[in-house]
């Protein structure tokens, strides 16, 4: 039901960005605070033009990520996995190695492998494209609104927020939720600094074809420029997330084709027979950064707005899906009670519950990724012994396992894979 005319659009929650953070936030507070809430997602792109069928346009992400056992836990319980199943690949294995680019041979010093619960890999790759797509088709069905405008303000009253979007519209909701990126416009309009610095460095992410099956096992090589990661795909494909100095990325780019593919193929093996690019390569700047606070008066960060860590570990998609589960819990516990859901209380509580394991994970890839680029032989052989010592430990590397596969701890119920 609309509001009268003259009178600005109520709305319970009201979520900036469309991505995949702000998609998987829709779906589950949909499932937590049931079919009368009234939701929002506000992004630009739904003002494309739609395909056949009344569709939205397509992603244009390119990428695929790793997604934790946790995550996958909470697609199927939001009724998103069995949209996407058929185009995940399970992670069987990951190998880890560290070695120079001219090394005769490539040591393995870690593995991981085995599963987080009987039949449950740690991890599956899907790609971004396909997952978005259908969760925002999912989103149209639940009846939550797609608008298709950006937020240019808004201003936290005592009972609800006043959002007032790019094209002069007013609407209203209890909660404004934040999924619009690392270069969040609602982040800055409520003053919120970051704490944060750049790598230097950036990922070449592209996809790659190979002649023999890789038995779902992931690679990452811890090479001086930087980590070269070989990620599982359906059919015999990898998804490679290859980084290097940002100077040294930019010449790869510019290479002829047959050039790149020859500093491929140092990298990558012959292992998995020939192997061919299979889409353009692109590369992404890398840095660390992380918001002073995760809420302000009326509003949560979640995702890139809230941190943004290096992916040696795989874990930017992850945390911000932890975000999600953890918002979600928050508030739909607080409207059982019959509370504010964009009250500080339940902000606040969200806040606490990612802060610490956020900034954690944040350290922890900061210091492998500044650990792994010393190219000192001393250096190298400390840290060579350190991964020695984890591959004969079982129990540590379980978890490390279940750590990073977001089911440790006090996780939030959609993480287990209990309904909210």
């Amino acid at each position: 039901m609309r509001a009268p005319k003259g009178q600005a659009e109520r709305y319970d929650a009201v979520i900036a960005g469309g991505g995949l953070a702000g998609l998987t936030l829709a779906l589950a507070l949909r499932q937590g605070l049931g079919a009368g809430a009234r939701l929002a997602i506000a992004d630009p792109a739904y003002a494309g033009p739609r395909g056949a069928g009344g569709h939205l346009p397509a992603s244009a992400d390119l990428r695929a990520s790793a997604f934790a056992a946790g995550a996958r836990r909470l697609f199927e319980t939001l009724g998103i996995w069995e949209r996407v199943s058929a185009l995940a690949e399970p992670i069987l294995a990951m190998e880890i190695t560290d070695s120079k680019l001219g090394d005769a041979a490539r040591p393995v010093f870690l593995t991981f492998d085995g599963d987080v619960a009987p039949g449950e890999p740690f991890a599956h790759m899907l790609p971004n494209a396909a997952l978005q797509d259908a969760m925002t088709e999912l989103a149209r069905e639940r009846g939550v609104a797609l608008v298709p405008a950006s937020i240019a303000g808004f201003e936290a009253g005592a009972s609800d927020v006043a959002i007032r979007l790019a094209g002069g519209e007013e609407i209203r909701a209890s909660l404004l939720c934040a999924c619009d990126g690392a270069r969040s416009k609602l982040r800055a309009l409520a003053g919120i600094g970051v704490v944060g610095w750049s790598y230097g460095q950036s990922a070449i992410v592209m996809t790659v074809g190979h002649e023999r099956p890789h038995g779902g096992r992931a690679v990452e090589h811890f090479l001086p420029g930087g980590p070269f990661a070989m990620l599982p795909l359906t059919g015999n494909r990898c998804s490679i997330v290859w980084t290097e100095p940002t100077e040294t990325a930019g010449r790869l780019l510019e290479l002829p084709p047959v050039l790149l593919l020859d500093e491929l193929e140092r990298r990558f093996g012959l292992e998995l027979g020939a192997i061919e690019i299979l889409d353009r390569p692109k590369a992404f700047p890398l840095g660390f950064q992380m918001a002073r606070r995760f809420a302000a008066d009326r509003l949560a960060l979640l995702g890139d707005a809230a941190h943004l860590i290096h992916p040696i570990a795989g874990q930017g998609i992850n945390m911000g899906l932890r975000d999600v589960a953890a918002l979600a819990e928050s508030v739909t516990d607080a409207a059982r009670l019959g509370l504010d859901i964009g009250g500080p209380d339940v902000l606040e509580r969200y806040q606490r519950w990612r802060r610490f394991d956020t900034l954690a994970m944040g350290v922890a890839t900061d210091g492998l990724n500044r650990l792994f680029a010393q190219r000192a032989d001393v250096v190298r052989l400390v840290r060579d012994v350190g991964l020695g010592l984890v591959e004969r430990l079982p129990s540590l590397k379980n978890v490390f396992i279940r750590d990073a596969a977001g089911i440790a701890g006090a996780a939030p119920k959609l993480l287990r894979g209990e309904a909210l």
